[in-house]
């Protein structure tokens, strides 16, 4: 019997060619990655935008009305009608003074027809605007032809950028002069932070007003004309009256704008484009090295193909054996594939029972956490609200009885809960989206005293006598000050009501220390205390010992989630004198300023 023709051998060649017609199958991978996450950076960065446009505009309406307002004092309208009166002015110059404090302005001051500035709250001060003539500016000329007067501008006497308001106080049909109230919009760049994305607002000249690049400041985005140009010199909003261009590579930025109608101006978000680069390489990547060892496994089935025919083509002896064998095993492979196939089958009825499974579980959790995060911004404002009310209804009581400076502290008080309430929105947004910023430095006593004085009223009402024993140094930790402030508020909150089940004498105890590398603060109340079972739940949300009409259970897991986000501890036991006792333990940090608190 001649010996059997040896088998071919597979050719690398073979592979090589597969691997040139399966490498094109990359590009639309790249194409799909880019579209993807090309999405979801623009949708990312509308929404920023939206923030901080709505921030942008929010803070300009705040002191729209106030020229108007302002514009009917009786000591300023005296100032304007006696300019040479030293003693009217001075009152108007303190007056404005304490009306730029109370309103959280840069500068307010009053200008004469002429455009000279009679009185201006910096009286005091180096820079003050007293006696300086700003008739050239637009906000004058609107407001002295009956407009509300609006400009942005670079302070020739300052050298700050701010946003200018001004209206024309009248006496009947006659001008009497113009206020005007300056607004600092430095703030409105540092709250961008230190992002990849680059913030830019543009004036309706097209030059950089605001920005997070100081390098881009004041340079113009658009060539401009010659009669812009002499507008730009006329009226000065710049520190030149030839601002240089702003150059650009456009195909390196993705670009979202806004136009703000009120304004003029145009808010922008360039997102570099290497933000979409990366993850689409990371992608291509990961679908070359898939290929790879796809042909790789290939390459591999392939060679061990080649060893079992060489194996049969030297065993000829042995074949027909081999082919009985063969048949044999066909006839098991044929069996085994009929329950292969009836187990592919039910595998797939399988899959689709789970698929489903796992969109009831998927919508499930949605209305669970729409329910949770409803039920926590109820149980956040309530509190404020309150406040609010209360304060609301003294503010009439003061008004009728004529007590106009103790009315509007109340209103005051008002505006800092309505404040105060909108970061308590504002973090819970962040919450939810499970934000991961760094826990900055707070002071301790500062975010205790804050939240004392929103319960004060009730704590007095209620006739709780507070024990404090804080050290006089500042303790300084770790936290977010609104996530603390809602913290210590939400513990006293719950004390207070604990202590509505007992008779007075009632009494809260403060306690603050350092431990090891953090601080520890106790509160302790003579109430009732936890039962067993409140000591066990007392962390779970909606588990409350009041009725629905009280509280819904959440302060505590609030507490509890809040705190342990933060790095801290929160143990909640009973003292063995009776009543509740609470330990906050959070991570010192190192000393700073405490500064004033901005609401």
């Amino acid at each position: 019997m001649t010996s059997p023709e040896s088998p071919r051998r597979p050719r690398w060649r073979n592979l090589a060619l597969l691997t040139l017609m399966l490498a094109p199958l990359l590009w639309p991978l790249q194409q799909l990655a880019e579209r993807y996450y090309s999405n979801e950076l623009v949708e990312q960065n509308r929404q920023t935008l939206d923030l901080y446009v709505a921030n942008l505009l929010g803070s300009l309406r705040r002191y729209e009305v106030l020229p108007r307002i302002l514009g009917d004092l009786p000591t300023l309208r005296a100032a304007l009608r006696q300019p040479d009166n030293a003693s009217a002015k001075d009152q108007a110059n303190r007056l404005l003074d304490q009306l730029r404090k109370e309103t959280g302005a840069d500068v307010i001051y009053l200008m004469a027809p002429d455009g000279n500035t009679l009185a201006a709250s910096n009286w005091n001060e180096e820079d003050s605007f007293v006696s300086r003539n700003f008739a050239f500016r637009p906000y004058f000329r609107e407001a002295m032809a009956g407009n509300l007067g609006r400009f942005f501008g670079l302070g020739t006497t300052s050298g700050k950028r701010g946003y200018y308001f001004g209206a024309a106080v009248r006496d009947g049909d006659s001008v009497l002069g113009v206020l005007v109230v300056k607004v600092d919009l430095d703030h409105t760049e540092t709250l961008w932070g230190n992002t990849p994305e680059q913030l830019m607002v543009t004036d309706n000249f097209g030059v950089v007003i605001l920005t997070s690049r100081p390098e881009w400041r004041f340079r113009a985005s658009r060539a401009l004309d010659i009669e812009e140009r002499e507008q730009i010199a006329q009226e000065r909003p710049y520190p030149t009256i030839k601002p240089q261009d702003l150059t650009l590579d456009i195909n390196a930025w993705l670009i979202q704008s806004r136009e703000l109608k009120e304004t003029g101006w145009t808010v922008r978000i360039l997102a570099p484009i290497n933000l979409v680069e990366r993850p689409v390489q990371t992608v291509v990547a990961i679908g070359a090295a898939t290929l790879a060892a796809l042909l790789l496994l290939l390459g591999l089935l392939m060679q061990r193909r080649r060893h079992y025919l060489e194996r049969i083509a030297l065993d000829a002896k042995a074949r027909q054996q081999l082919e009985r064998r063969v048949q044999e095993r066909t006839q098991d492979l044929e069996a085994l594939n009929s329950r292969l196939k009836q187990e592919v089958l039910e595998r797939e009825q399988a899959q689709q029972e789970l698929v489903r499974a796992q969109d009831e579980l998927l919508q499930a959790g949605k209305l669970s956490a729409l329910g949770t995060m409803s039920a926590s911004i109820s149980h956040e404002l309530n509190q404020p609200l309150g406040a609010i009310r209360s304060y609301a209804d003294n503010a009439g009581v003061l008004l009728d009885q004529q007590r106009n400076d103790e009315a509007r502290d109340n209103l005051r008080l008002i505006s800092e809960l309505t404040a105060r309430m909108a970061s308590i929105i504002a973090h819970l947004r962040a919450f939810a989206r499970r934000d991961r910023h760094a826990p900055e430095r707070v002071a301790l006593q500062p975010a205790l005293d804050d939240a004392l004085a929103l319960l004060a009223k009730r704590r007095q009402a209620m006739g709780v006598e507070l024990i404090r024993d804080l050290p006089d140094a500042t303790l300084w930790v770790q936290a977010g000050e609104t996530r603390l402030r809602q913290i210590l508020s939400n513990l006293l909150a719950n004390a207070l009501d604990a202590l509505n089940e007992r008779a007075p004498t009632r009494r809260i105890w403060l306690r603050a220390e350092r431990q090891g590398d953090g601080v520890l603060l106790t509160l302790r109340d003579n109430g009732p205390g936890f039962s067993p079972a409140a000591l066990e739940r007392a962390r779970e949300p909606f588990f409350t010992t009041k009725t629905s009409a009280q509280g819904l259970g959440l302060g505590l897991a609030i507490c509890d989630t809040l705190t342990r986000a933060l790095g801290g501890e929160l143990t909640i036991a009973n003292h063995p004198d009776g009543g509740a006792q609470l330990s906050l333990y959070l991570r010192s940090a190192d000393p700073g300023i405490a500064f004033p608190r901005e609401d």
